[in-house]
């Protein structure tokens, strides 16, 4: 792996069961995984998958955490060693590719991470591979559409996703590009995330635009980024 590939930070998403962010981030920094942002959310799949694939109740914990790619790599690996054990987490971990970051905040969180590793000097980590067979959908909407968007995505084999409670911030900015003038534009949006193939990614968006885009009473925005890598915690 060369310098400008152990330079390259990455997101990971992880989204886990309520109440286990403290253990989870605490193991996080002992891998020199130390930058983090922390929400809350709920997940739609259905209590019997949950069960299936061990991961509890729907309450989830929500952490974004940036970080370079080598450590990134090196967790995913020790977690992914055996695939037949259970989430310990009770939840996923997906990796992102960041487009740019600023290089103060890059600099930082990569002089953090080997100062507070000295004893990994010389020792050579394995260049995560892209799987790029994944992608995170994002999906805002006005609240209480979830479970509408949620039926079209499963009609198309999504399994589950999570949900991040938000507000729309700069609203009155979008209030005059409204052509509905009974209809206000609401600040309180629902953010789905759903881990999807990438060739399902398509039929879920669109479908999902067509009936709750931004010309609908659910006003919802969609994008998606590949994924780098996703496992089970």
């Amino acid at each position: 792996m060369n310098n400008t590939e152990q330079k390259r930070i990455v997101v990971m998403l992880s989204i886990l069961a309520r109440g286990k962010s403290k253990q989870y981030l605490e193991m996080l920094n002992s891998k020199n995984i130390k930058y983090h942002l922390q929400s809350v959310g709920f997940g739609t799949a259905p209590s019997e998958m949950m069960d299936i694939f061990g991961l509890g109740s729907n309450d989830k914990d929500i952490i974004f955490s940036l970080a370079p790619v080598d450590d990134v790599s090196a967790l995913a690996a020790e977690l992914t060693k055996n695939i037949d054990s259970s989430a310990r987490y009770g939840g996923l971990a997906v990796i992102l590719s960041l487009s740019s970051i600023n290089r103060l905040t890059s600099e930082i969180i990569y002089r953090a991470n080997r100062d507070a590793d000295n004893a990994k000097k010389g020792v050579k980590t394995a260049k995560m591979k892209n799987e790029l067979k994944h992608n995170l959908i994002a999906i805002s909407v006005n609240q209480g559409y979830t479970d509408e968007v949620m039926k079209i995505a499963k009609q198309f084999g999504a399994t589950g996703g999570t949900v991040i409670r938000a507000r729309l911030a700069g609203s009155q900015n979008l209030e005059q590009f409204d052509d509905n003038e009974d209809d206000s534009i609401s600040v309180e949006k629902e953010i789905i995330t759903i881990l999807a193939p990438a060739n399902i990614c398509k039929q879920i968006m669109e479908e999902v635009n067509s009936k709750y885009g931004l010309n609908s009473e659910a006003r919802g925005t969609i994008c998606s980024v590949p994924v780098e890598k996703a496992f089970k915690i």
